[in-house]
Order: structure tokens, then sequence, then C-alpha cells
């Protein structure tokens, strides 16, 4: 059970404070609007991802959530990841690039399944 616990919170933590990290230089650096461009995307989806990352953040780290909210910024962020390695593959970016968020992903996945395994205790 402990064990749960301390993969579940440092996998949340890692997620979370990348997602928090990300949704801020969205907001304040001047290259990301850069980045968005060249991704192909317009520049007002660089605020609204910047908003729904901030927020899922607090969500999966918040304990008085309820789980059917931690479900939704869950699968939020899978789709994040899932989109921005498709959009760096789609850009021609490095392979280096591209693979960032699957790996992410993989972070996002073990989060969630320890997750659950803590709330069935």
């Amino acid at each position: 059970m402990k064990k749960d616990k301390i993969i579940f919170w440092t996998t949340t933590g890692i997620v979370s404070a990348m997602m928090v990290f990300s949704g801020y230089s969205y907001l304040t650096n001047d290259a990301m609007k850069d980045g968005f461009i060249h991704l192909g995307f317009p520049v007002y989806f660089r605020i609204e991802l910047a908003i729904a990352k901030l927020l899922g953040a607090v969500v999966l780290i918040l304990p008085m959530i309820p789980a059917r909210i931690k479900d939704f910024a869950y699968t939020g962020f899978a789709i994040t990841f899932t989109s921005a390695f498709i959009a760096h593959q789609s850009s021609g970016d490095a392979i280096s690039i591209a693979i960032m968020p699957l790996l992410f992903l993989g972070i996002l996945a073990v989060s969630y399944i320890y997750y659950h395994k803590t709330i069935k205790v």
C-alpha cells in the first residue's frame, strides 16, 4: 500500500509539475507562440491549452477532487500528449522532440494505474 502511494504521488507530481511549467510557459514565453505557429496551431489555442493544463494539474494534485473529475483530467492529458506527438511528427521535428510527449504519456499512465490502486483500498 505504501509503495503504491509513493509511486502514485511521484508520477502525479512529475506530470503535474510538467503541466504547470508548460502552462506557465505558454502564457509568458514568446518562443512558445512561435512554436505553436510552427506546429500549425492558431495562436489562441496556446492560451486555451495553458488554462486547461493548469486546471488539470490542480485537479490531479488535490486529493478532495472526485475520482470522476480526475478521470477527465487524465483523459485530457492523454489526448494532449498524443496530439503533441502527432503534431511534432507531422511538422518534421526531430524524433528526440517528438518522443517526449510519449514519455510523459507513460508516466501519466503509471499515475492513473496507481491512482486507481490507491482509491480501491
